[in-house]
């Protein structure tokens, strides 16, 4: 028998609430705006022999809180985004498009080493994390690490890491 587990974690705790703007089709940027996301997380892999389980629930849902709390009341703003300029001065960070520019405190922003902050790139990198949190303090590597991130209702985008 081919058996494969699977341990998904969703909760109303594993929200992040934020403010955004994409660049897209390589010469538009978006309105700042915000959402109210939602993140999912799946782990694929073998039952421990010793607990019968993939992965502790508890601990998968305080491992994922601690990254979403990272991005929540934040502005994400992206840091490879060849188009978004972003400069940190004394008053916080600087940020231009073109002959738009804004002006963010600098304990209000996030800056993430994506190339946009769309909801598949989030995705990516809260996986990422996720998966070196679960390495370094667990010693666990899941077989199959999948982070869905919904910014609204039916309306969402996920990364799959695999081993």
């Amino acid at each position: 028998m081919n058996e494969r587990f699977k341990v998904r974690v969703t909760k109303d705790h594993l929200v992040f609430c934020s403010g955004h703007f994409i660049s897209y089709e390589g010469d538009r940027c978006e309105r700042l705006h915000g959402h109210n996301y939602r993140t999912t997380v799946e782990v694929e892999g073998e039952l421990d022999p010793a607990s019968w389980y993939v992965f502790d629930f508890i601990a998968l849902k305080q491992a994922t809180k601690a990254i979403t709390d990272e991005l929540d009341h934040r502005m994400m703003l992206p840091t490879r985004n060849p188009v978004i300029k972003l400069e940190e001065t004394a008053r916080g960070i600087h940020v231009r498009y073109k002959d738009r520019e804004w002006l963010f405190p600098r304990g209000d922003c996030v800056l993430l080493p994506i190339e946009n902050t769309t909801a598949e790139l989030l995705a990516r990198w809260i996986a990422e994390k996720l998966r070196d949190v679960l390495a370094r303090q667990y010693g666990f590597l899941p077989q199959v690490l999948r982070v869905e991130v919904e910014e609204n209702i039916g309306q969402s985008a996920t990364c799959e890491l695999r081993a």
